[in-house]
């Protein structure tokens, strides 16, 4: 049986060509009997996997990965039964999320053997719900797409350490220098603006072609639609395809505020279809397709529609429509690189996240709109270096 399964495992190895790991590689060291990486499609979840397989310090024979798409006339405790008594020691499970009821099985192959089992899935509703069944058997870890630090780090092979909100704050001028120094560059915002249209995803090293990769980002979000949504939730073909027109709605507005009449019109919903127009809206920021970010005075409110909808992240963007409009792209990437933060939009500025406000901009952005509330900061776009109460917006791709 698990023959066939080594064969796929050695070919991956074989073909596996990249170094460069992401920023959450060093979770797979963790010594959790049942681990799960869960992140959207295209985040290199699977490149990540195979390397800790490959750099493990173990037998070939005693680890082994396989990727439930796989999985054919066996279940999956039978395969991991079979390995178990082969001596088996690491078994890595990549889109878990595509066999159906896994949570069960999983179940029983942690109360029964002495495995190390890492899962990985793309779709995070399936994962969050398993979760629950799981009960406290499951290690979750959620990942993102590459921060601007990363990106960086695949383009030039640099080592940049990550920078905390905290510090970022307080020593903007002095993070800033230390690392253009390490970039060696005339100037860090080609790569920048480089990095907001097509940075986020790392399969755009595989070519450096940015038509190329924004056409394959399209793909990956067509996946997600068509495929990883309908297997956990009953959505129909038609309301897949109302999901893109609504993506390419949103992607045109600046930033999006929502109407929930003008977006039941839409998508030619029922007036009257609030709640399944907000569990569209929740499916959607689940699979990392949407951010929906709440206002500051209605965050505890548990169903309370969003004051602003934005794309996921700024590539998005450039996949769905023809950016004219750079202020939404702005405050898109600003949030994407806030993710693991609870972020709201307040009364005045743009974002308020750990008490601190920021207004977000161009080279030109004033003061003005914050001027008299304390602990607020102007994140300006097209500037190397900022002031005290200024910071580059690049540099908040330096949080993780």
């Amino acid at each position: 049986m698990l023959d066939r399964f080594r064969k796929f495992q050695y070919a991956l190895l074989r073909n596996l060509k990249t170094s460069h790991k992401r920023y959450f590689y060093d979770a797979l060291q963790s010594e959790e009997k049942l681990l799960a990486i869960v992140g959207a499609r295209g985040v290199g979840k699977t490149t990540a996997l195979l390397q800790y397989l490959q750099e493990l310090p173990l037998p070939a024979s005693e680890k082994l990965y396989i990727s439930a798409d796989w999985i054919d006339a066996e279940t999956l405790f039978e395969i991991a039964d079979a390995f178990y008594k082969e001596n088996g020691k690491l078994l890595i499970i990549d889109e878990i999320h595509k066999y159906p009821n896994f949570e069960k099985e999983l179940k029983v192959i942690y109360d029964l053997f002495a495995l190390r089992v890492i899962v990985s899935g793309s779709s995070a509703l399936s994962i969050d719900h398993a979760k629950a069944d799981l009960s406290r058997r499951l290690l979750l870890r959620k990942v993102k797409g590459m921060s601007f630090r990363e990106f960086l780090q695949f383009k030039y092979g640099l080592t940049i350490e990550p920078v905390r909100l905290e510090d970022l704050i307080k020593n903007s001028v002095d993070i800033v220098f230390a690392i253009t120094q390490k970039i060696e560059k005339p100037s860090i915002l080609p790569d920048f603006k480089e990095y907001i249209k097509v940075g986020y995803y790392p399969f755009y090293f595989e070519t450096r072609d940015e038509s190329a990769y924004l056409l394959k980002l399209k793909e990956t979000v067509n996946v997600v639609l068509e495929v990883d949504l309908p297997a956990v939730s009953n959505i129909k073909y038609t309301t897949i395809r109302k999901f893109k027109k609504l993506i390419e709605y949103i992607c045109t507005s600046y930033p999006y505020k929502p109407n929930i009449q003008k977006l039941l019109a839409q998508m030619d919903m029922a007036k009257t279809a609030y709640a399944e127009m907000y569990e569209y809206l929740e499916l959607l920021q689940k699979a990392k397709i949407l951010r929906l970010i709440k206002s500051a005075n209605k965050k505890d409110a548990l169903l309370t529609k969003p004051e602003k909808i934005y794309l996921n992240n700024a590539n998005l963007h450039y996949c769905y429509c023809d950016v004219r409009e750079i202020g939404a792209v702005r405050e898109v990437f600003f949030a994407s690189m806030l993710e693991d933060y609870e972020i709201y939009i307040p009364t005045k500025g743009d974002f308020v996240v750990d008490g601190y406000v920021f207004e977000i901009g161009g080279k030109n952005k004033s003061k003005s709109q914050i001027k008299d509330i304390e602990n607020a900061f102007v994140v300006r776009d097209d500037i190397e270096v900022g002031s005290k109460n200024i910071i580059p917006l690049w540099l908040f791709g330096f949080l993780y």
